[in-house]
């Protein structure tokens, strides 16, 4: 995932920054290093977090609900968001982690038998040769690999996710300004580029973090929402409270202000919109979009109640109306029909 250029010069080709790094010097990143001329991961098989967490954490509502996964990440991250509630990892310079390699990821998987792999905590695009060699070893054994991402992958790296299943991806804002400023030099484009290209390749689902008084106007709500039902109506998006981390100070976000953002999503047509991080909201249940009857209750990352009818290709049906539902149930039916293109 690099080009060399001259001499001992590289360009990393994994995220769209597009390091160009000289001998000795190490990424945005801070995980891929120009050694004599060849760019080194410093961080494949070394692990800095892991736990068995529910989906829903991730967090994903229409993909296999109600299923765990093991999660884990290594230090590093391609973002520098004044907000990070993860900073301590995400923005680590110094190389820490456990010798956990693929087999052994997958091997613990096995052990506490859970459903799946998730790449998370921090961005996975920065370890992805790490996160690559294990999704292929979870995926020959049946369990589902997730992806928790910024989106700043490049074009070919979202061509080597072959065993990805779904992808969970934010929109900070759809100002490229704040991308710039709060993220660290970003630009908005390559990100909603890169959904694009995901969304082609299997199931997705976006998270806004609400953030007051610099992304949750109702324009700026109204502008990701008309964004995303372009794209596919569809696809859930979760609207969740931001709280204090970091380098960023403002007050936590009010729940009257997600649950506004929910409103504008439903009316303006997308079929499944979230409220997070506020446990009990009604914004955490999953609805039929045709008539309002609850085939997911949830009380934060919990599964209360499932009520929907699984259908022969792997999703689902409301027991009530019989509409058809973007809810994922079945992980073999649904790479079947992944591969056949549909």
């Amino acid at each position: 995932m690099y080009k060399k250029l001259k001499e001992d010069i590289v360009q990393c080709h994994l995220c769209r920054r597009y390091c160009t790094l000289t001998n000795g010097q190490t990424g945005e990143c801070g995980v891929r290093k120009n050694i004599d001329g060849k760019l080194y991961s410093l961080v494949y098989g070394k692990a800095v977090a892991w736990n068995i967490d529910p989906i829903e954490k991730k967090p994903f509502y229409n993909f296999l609900p109600g299923t765990k996964a093991f999660s884990f990440s290594t230090v590093g991250c391609n973002f520098h968001c004044k907000n990070c509630q993860n900073w301590d990892i995400s923005q680590a310079r110094e190389i820490i982690g456990k010798e956990l390699p693929p087999k052994d990821i997958v091997s613990l998987a096995e052990k506490y038998n859970v459903d799946g792999v998730a790449y998370t905590y921090t961005e996975p695009t920065v370890f992805f040769e790490y996160a690559h060699d294990t999704a292929e070893l979870a995926y020959k054994k049946g369990m589902y690999n997730v992806f928790v991402t910024n989106g700043y992958m490049t074009p070919e790296t979202i061509d080597h996710m072959k065993y990805i299943d779904a992808s969970r991806i934010d929109i900070k804002s759809m100002n490229d300004n704040f991308y710039q400023e709060i993220c660290g030099g970003i630009h908005l484009d390559g990100v909603l580029d890169s959904i694009k290209r995901l969304y082609k390749r299997g199931h997705i689902e976006i998270i806004a973090l609400l953030i007051p008084t610099l992304n949750d106007s109702k324009d700026d709500i109204q502008q990701l929402v008309s964004w995303v039902k372009n794209l596919d109506p569809n696809i859930p998006v979760h609207f969740i409270a931001y709280y204090p981390a970091y380098k960023m100070t403002l007050p936590p976000t009010p729940l009257k202000t997600l649950q506004k953002a929910r409103k504008i999503g439903l009316e303006e047509g997308l079929r499944y919109v979230y409220t997070g991080n506020i446990p009990g909201d009604e914004g955490e249940n999953t609805y039929c979009p045709k008539c309002g009857h609850v085939v997911i209750k949830r009380y934060g990352f919990e599964v209360i109640e499932k009520d929907y009818i699984p259908t022969d290709d792997g999703y689902a049906r409301c027991p009530q109306c019989g509409e058809r539902l973007n809810i994922i149930t079945d992980l073999k039916k649904y790479r079947e029909r992944k591969e056949h293109g549909d």
